[in-house]
């Protein structure tokens, strides 16, 4: 194979090309900055050794999107690549990425997004690299990765491409400089996927009967995905998806889908005029949210009610292995695994730790606290798969989303959660917090705070029961007496500042409380969490941004 008009380009190493729990993502205005989305693709090259490999290429339609994938193909010809198969238009749902990298048995694939965070010239872009079981990279390949990019001299490319996507639109082969590029239809190999997972004569029966539904992809990736499936060929009313066109800007909001940057489909789903089920998802395509006529499901809620009716759904109908969540998703899947007799699994935050355990075969369902679940059917979280699981189960099941939530509390209780966030915070500061809290862990067991005591206080650790990898340093875990949790870290997928990140649970017994609001369910957990952690002390704050 041989290529034409390679250039060798002197580069140094560049401070912070080090990904977070999701790839490396940075403002916009960074990766746009010459050189520097070429220096990290190359130290992601001489990480892996691309050689003769075949790779997937796709994004969620951000602004620079086009621009970052040109320069991709353009540096995976320098870099002696064979294939690389795109999405028209290289647009490509994470989870649809993940799904064609398994089915076309590619050595891995790249990711242009940063999922939830807003895009726009002024907004985030984000680069993450994903190994051949279809997953985000593990930890060994990402510290090479940082190693490579640390020792940086030079980066590969040639100009034989097309700086932009424009002649690269048409479905097919096409061969450039000794690269063959394959444009495949991005939705395409996903929707049949869900249709070997889902009854989809039961779902367009109960649609057909009468059943409404509202899906608001917030103008991201899984529009195309969900007027597809949910419309054409599950029948939904045209106009059920909302918000359904792909803009690089996502239209100026937040494609973060939970009650603060969903609100327009939140408030409608509380309307006396309400559909029958709503949700939606985020920027690209691995998030949901899940929301019933008046009533909201909580993450956590929505895994262990996903794991306790699986079997409803033809992919699920052997059963589940077993269920993994990250630490600081609320223990209500626990409650699940165990009465079904199946191991449940605690992981830190970050898809790419449930992927040993999938390949192992040892658990079925995923799930981790910021709306992400997912299955064994690929190796990302998937926003419309969980989407799509809802929509069977309801239509088996035959009742409301509401009757389901309160059936599932009345049989393993309910544990009230909710997630705090602070943002924008000073980075020392919130580093500080963290390290101040650590710094006094031994003595907190037995320690007073509000009206709670705490009875257990640790730093999550993790060793990988599939290669005995070890995870430290993960955030800690604050238990009370009573049966209430604060978990506390800081976030990986931030590009501005700092963001703390406080997750509050309190369980209620199946003949305990069920109906009181979540917020004051929590009260004493939220005080007690608060002045254990010197919150309004430390960072000036009286109350978090974000209640989800």
């Amino acid at each position: 194979m041989t290529f034409k008009d390679i250039q060798t380009v002197k580069t140094t190493p560049i401070a912070g090309q080090i990904p977070g729990t999701s790839g490396l993502r940075k403002k916009v205005k960074v990766f746009s900055e010459p050189g520097y989305l070429e220096t990290y693709t190359q130290a992601i090259f001489n990480a892996i050794d691309p050689t003769g490999k075949t790779f997937v290429l796709g994004g969620d339609g951000r602004f620079f999107n086009s621009e970052a994938i040109a320069t991709i193909l353009r540096m995976a010809a320098a870099n002696g690549v064979a294939k690389i198969i795109i999405g028209q238009n290289g647009i490509l749902s994470t989870p649809a990425v993940s799904h064609l990298i398994r089915k076309r048995s590619a050595d891995g694939g790249f990711i242009l997004s940063a999922s939830h965070n807003p895009g726009g010239p002024g907004g985030d872009f984000g680069l993450k690299y994903n190994t051949e079981n279809g997953g985000p990279a593990p930890e060994a390949i990402t510290d090479k990765i940082v190693a490579c990019a640390e020792t940086i001299s030079n980066y590969r490319i040639t100009k034989d491409l097309p700086e932009t996507l424009e002649t690269l639109s048409d479905l097919g082969t096409h061969t450039f400089n000794g690269i063959e590029i394959e444009i495949v239809d991005p939705v395409a190999d996903y929707a049949a996927l869900m249709e070997e997972l889902f009854d989809f004569d039961a779902i367009r029966k109960m649609i057909n009967a009468g059943f409404t539904l509202r899906f608001d992809a917030m103008h991201a990736v899984t529009g195309p995905y969900a007027t597809e499936i949910l419309e054409r060929r599950l029948g939904a009313v045209q106009g059920s998806v909302v918000n359904a066109v792909p803009l690089e800007d996502f239209g100026g909001g937040h494609p973060d889908p939970n009650p603060v940057w969903a609100k327009e489909l939140f408030d409608h789903m509380h309307e006396p005029n309400a559909p029958d089920f709503g949700a939606a998802s985020d920027g690209d395509g691995d998030r949901n949210m899940i929301v019933g006529k008046g009533i909201y499901v909580a993450p956590s809620d929505s895994l262990a009610v996903l794991a306790a009716n699986a079997h409803l759904a033809p992919g699920y109908a052997r059963g589940v292995a077993g269920v993994a969540r990250s630490m600081p998703t609320s223990a209500a899947s626990d409650r699940v695994a165990e009465k079904l007799g199946i191991k449940a699994f605690q992981t830190p935050t970050g898809w790419k730790f449930f992927g040993n355990l999938l390949d192992a075969g040892r658990a079925t369902l995923c799930g981790e606290e910021s709306a992400g679940t997912g299955s064994d059917h690929v190796r990302e979280k998937d926003g419309l798969w969980a989407v799509l699981l809802w929509l069977n189960i309801l239509a088996v099941r035959g009742e409301s989303v509401a009757d389901i939530l309160k059936d599932h509390w009345q049989t393993y209780g309910r544990d009230y959660y909710s997630r705090h966030d602070y943002e924008g915070l000073d980075t020392a500061a919130a580093n500080a917090v963290m390290a101040d809290l650590k710094e006094r862990l031994p003595a907190l067991p037995g320690h007073p705070a509000a009206s709670l005591t705490v009875s257990a206080a640790e730093d999550f650790a993790y060793t990988d029961p599939i290669d005995a990898s070890v995870a430290t340093g993960q955030g800690i875990i604050l238990t009370y007496e009573g049966g209430a949790r604060a978990m506390l870290r800081l976030s990986g997928t931030g590009t501005e500042g700092a963001t703390l990140r406080v997750y509050l649970e309190q369980y209620a017994p199946p003949d305990g409380d069920l109906g009181r609001d979540t917020q004051e369910a929590l009260s004493e957990v939220i005080a007690a969490t608060s002045k254990l952690a010197n919150i309004e002390d430390m960072l000036g704050r009286t109350g978090p941004d974000v209640v989800s």
